[in-house]
């Protein structure tokens, strides 16, 4: 290829930024064959510094960027060089081309950042990526996991200036008779939110779901880490709860909101479906008074309309075994309502009052909700901690949900370790490290 032509393509396809120059090409059924050279020799030897003699050129094929939608291949012609030091061992040497590709690596370094570009940024699938590169899955998907295992374990400063926590279960795999673990805990920085730096950022994921696997985790991480965490939000798991007590001391649990006002709704939802079958002797069906207003009790009462509130009225005025579930429908509104008072002392106020009224001496009829006032009373103090540090499990949540859709584009997961490279190149919040590749 002429100097021009050499030029332009270079220009095109960027090929100085890797410090090759473009010398021909080819085109070769579904590939594009870019052949180069280096723009300088170092004849130095890597092993005793001396200058060395041109021998010869051997090839290496490496995997690039796609040009113009078609998969590419480099074909760079690697001088050899003839050391000049007679007392060197290393006779005859390679000029490196450390800034093109890896040691050993099969694609150019600005191939694998593309690669975690897709995933992280794009939500590309590695099945979508391979055909791209006219490569295989299991190409793409060990040059994305080892990057991504570099830049997430591989950063010392990772944990740096974490202070509130956020824990939850997800589970990650749901078909039967693969073995192992179906959850893992999912262990969240929730400190961006807090200080309105950015979003929430998925630290790591562990397999199982117990107290001992987050203790575990929290005994692995220095004690610099442990003493800085003010806050841990948790939903209802007892085993969170222990592991943090005993691994954090000083830190502060939460139960999350959401999980409570769900745990009150699941106790209405029971004690209708109890009433209606003592009333009726079989289970909801339409036209039964408390199966039409089903989804109306679990609507907060500001938002039900005039015509919703009239069935309401009189779907539980129906039976005077309705009051059962007027009773604990009233309770699940004072829960919501305590948490959404705008003054922060008078809801926690509120909600002690709401616990303190079911804890215990409710009359006969109202099993379910003297089962949620037990409950509810024994977590009291990371209930009301929330009216305190205003902190709750929904960042966590929303990447559990992020982590479901992951699991979509791939159509599911067999290996745990590569979920979690996965989740963690998904919602690990790196894609500026990946940029600065």
């Amino acid at each position: 290829m002429s100097e021009p032509t050499c030029l332009v393509a270079d220009t095109i396809c960027r090929t100085v930024e890797l410090g090759v120059t473009i010398t021909g090409a080819a085109i070769a059924e579904e590939l594009t064959w870019i052949d180069c050279r280096p723009v300088a020799h170092d004849s130095r030897c890597g092993k005793c510094g001396h200058e060395g003699s041109l021998r010869d050129h051997v090839q290496r094929v490496v995997t690039d960027l796609p040009v113009a939608g078609h998969p590419t291949r480099l074909r760079i012609q690697v001088p050899r060089f003839v050391c000049g030091n007679d007392d060197c061992a290393m006779k005859i040497f390679r000029q490196k081309t450390d800034q093109v590709v890896a040691p050993r690596a099969a694609t150019t370094r600005r191939c694998a950042r593309w690669i975690l570009q897709r995933l992280a940024i794009d939500k590309m699938s590695i099945s979508a990526i391979a055909k791209a590169l006219k490569v295989s899955w299991d190409t793409v998907e060990s040059v994305a996991a080892e990057v991504a295992r570099d830049l997430v374990f591989g950063d010392p400063h990772r944990l740096d200036g974490v202070r509130y926590l956020g824990v939850d279960e997800h589970k990650w795999k749901h078909r039967r008779g693969q073995g192992g673990a179906d959850f893992v805990t999912v262990i969240v920085d929730l400190t961006p939110v807090i200080d309105g730096t950015g979003p929430a950022r998925l630290l790591d994921m562990v397999a199982g779901r117990s107290a001992g696997v987050f203790t575990d985790w929290l005994q692995a991480r220095d004690p610099n880490f442990r003493r800085r965490i003010q806050v841990v939000a948790m939903d209802g798991f007892a085993g969170y709860r222990t592991a943090a007590a005993e691994a954090l001391p000083t830190a502060r649990a939460v139960m999350d909101p959401f999980h409570v006002v769900h745990l009150a709704a699941e106790k209405l939802t029971v004690c209708r479906q109890r009433i209606q079958q003592d009333t009726c002797g079989h289970r909801g069906r339409t036209g039964d008074p408390l199966f039409g207003i089903r989804r109306i009790l679990l609507t907060r009462t500001e938002l039900l309309s005039t015509k919703q509130r009239t069935k309401l009225e009189a779907a539980l005025a129906t039976h005077d075994a309705h009051t059962a579930v007027e009773v604990t429908a009233c309770f699940y509104q004072d829960l919501i309502a305590a948490y959404a008072h705008p003054d922060r002392r008078a809801g926690k106020l509120a909600m002690f009052t709401c616990l303190k009224r079911i804890r215990s001496g409710l009359p006969k009829g109202l099993e379910e909700l003297a089962q949620l006032g037990r409950s509810l009373w024994r977590r009291r103090a990371e209930i009301l901690a929330y009216f305190d540090v205003g902190i709750s499990n929904g960042p966590v949540e929303a990447i559990n949900g992020r982590l479901e859709h992951l699991r979509g584009i791939a159509l599911g997961f067999r290996n745990i370790n590569h979920y979690i490279l996965r989740a963690l190149i998904h919602s690990g919040q790196i894609q500026d490290r990946i940029n600065a590749l």
